[in-house]
C-alpha cells in the first residue's frame, strides 16, 4: 500500500465569454461547447489524443494566462475611460514564506501589466492576529480596493478562519469566505467568487476542449484552498468525483481509474506513470522547491507528477512551472475585475 503525506498547496464588454460564463455578475467556469484553439494555435478535439500516441500534449498555462490577462487589461482600460475607476487589489502577507513571497511578487507584476493598482501590507511573522484584522478592516473600508487577498498559510498562532471571515464577501477575490465556499457547495448556488487555483484548473480544461461531463475525476488532496473546491467545481461540471487524501488506502488503484486527475499534494514526483490511466488528462497543482546546485537560484520547482513517466501515458498534462501557477494569478485578476464591475454596476 502506498503511503501518502500531504502538504496543503496554498500556492478571465468583453472578456472571452466563450471561455467564461457570467451569471448574475459572477464568473463561473462552464462546459465548453465549441472548438477552441490550443496555445500553439492548433485546433483540438474533445479527445486530445489516443492512448497509443507516443507523448502527451503539454497544457500551456502560461500562454493561456497571458491571453486572459490581455483581455482583462482591455476591460480595465475600458472601465477607467468610461467611469474613471482604477481597479485595486490588496494583499496581506504575514511572515517570510518563500513560496508566498514569490506568488505575491508575481501578482504585483501581473497587476501592473493589467493596469490594476496593487496595495500591499507586509507584516512580520510574530505579528498579532489583531494587526492582521486591522489591515483587513482598512481594506474593507477603502473604496480604492476592489479585492482583498490574505496570503495563506498564516502563522500557526493565528486563527486563519477568523481572519478569512473578516474579509468583506464583496471583496473576497480568492473565494475563501465561508459564504462563497458554501454557495459553491450548494447545488444551484451562486458564489460571488470561486477560488482561483481550482478555477484556473477548470478553465484550462475548457480551453483545451477537454470533456468533463460524465468523466471519472480524481482529486489528490482535500485542502480548503485547492482540493475541496476543485472537487466541487468538477462536480458542477457533472464529473464523477473521488478524493484521495492521507488516509486513503491504495491510492494508485483509484488514480488508475481517472479520466481527469488533479493533484494538489505538494509531494514531488508522487504520482508515477503506473498511477495513470492511459489517455488520462493530468493537472498538477502541487509544487515543491528542491535544492539544485546546478540551478542559478539554488533550487528547482518539482511537481506532484513524475512528468518523464506521465507524458508517456497521459493524453495531456500541465508542466511545472508554467502550468497552473500563471492561471491562478490570471483568475485572481479576473475576480478583481468582476468585483469592481459589481461594486460600480458597470456592464
Amino acid at each position: 500500500m502506498a503511503s501518502l503525506i500531504f502538504t496543503d498547496c496554498s500556492s478571465s464588454t468583453m472578456l472571452r465569454h466563450n471561455h467564461l460564463n457570467r451569471r448574475n455578475g459572477s464568473y463561473l467556469p462552464r462546459p465548453c461547447a465549441s472548438l477552441r484553439s490550443t496555445a500553439s494555435g492548433r485546433g483540438c478535439t474533445l479527445s486530445i489524443r489516443s492512448s497509443s500516441s507516443p507523448f502527451a500534449i503539454v497544457i500551456n498555462g502560461k500562454a493561456e494566462a497571458k491571453k486572459i490577462r490581455d483581455d482583462i487589461k482591455t476591460e480595465v482600460s475600458r472601465m477607467k475611460e468610461s467611469i474613471g475607476v482604477v481597479h485595486g487589489l490588496a494583499v496581506i502577507l504575514v511572515g517570510e514564506n518563500k513560496e508566498s513571497a514569490t506568488y505575491v511578487r508575481n501578482k504585483k507584476k501581473a497587476c501592473e501589466s493589467a493596469g490594476i493598482q496593487s496595495f500591499e501590507v507586509l507584516l512580520p511573522e510574530d505579528s498579532s492576529e489583531e494587526e492582521v484584522l486591522r489591515s483587513v478592516s482598512g481594506f474593507n473600508d477603502d473604496p480604492c480596493v476592489h479585492g482583498i487577498l490574505v496570503q495563506l498559510p498564516l502563522p500557526s498562532h493565528m486563527d486563519e478562519q477568523n481572519i478569512l471571515n473578516a474579509v468583506s464577501i464583496e471583496k473576497d477575490v480568492h473565494g475563501f469566505h465561508p459564504l462563497n465556499i458554501g454557495r459553491l457547495a450548494m447545488r444551484g448556488g451562486e458564489p460571488l467568487f470561486v477560488p482561483c487555483t481550482p478555477k484556473g484548473c477548470i478553465e484550462l480544461l475548457h480551453r483545451y476542449n477537454i470533456e468533463i461531463e460524465g468523466k471519472r475525476a480524481v482529486v489528490i488532496g482535500r485542502s480548503n484552498i485547492v482540493g475541496m473546491p476543485a472537487a466541487l467545481l468538477l462536480q458542477r461540471e457533472d464529473a464523477t468525483i473521488t478524493i484521495i487524501h492521507s488516509r486513503t488506502e491504495n491510492p494508485e488503484e483509484i488514480t488508475r481509474e481517472a479520466d481527469i486527475l488533479i493533484s494538489a499534494a505538494g509531494q514531488p514526483n508522487m504520482v508515477r506513470g503506473s498511477w495513470i490511466k492511459p489517455g488520462a488528462v493530468i493537472i498538477g497543482v502541487g509544487t515543491k522547491r528542491v535544492e539544485d546546485s546546478s540551478d542559478a537560484r539554488g533550487y528547482r520547482l518539482v511537481g506532484d507528477i513524475c512528468y518523464e513517466e506521465a507524458r508517456k501515458v497521459a493524453s495531456a498534462f500541465t508542466p511545472v512551472p508554467d502550468g497552473v501557477g500563471p492561471m491562478t494569478i490570471a483568475m485572481l485578476l479576473l475576480n478583481t475585475l468582476a468585483s469592481a464591475k459589481k461594486i460600480h454596476n458597470f456592464q
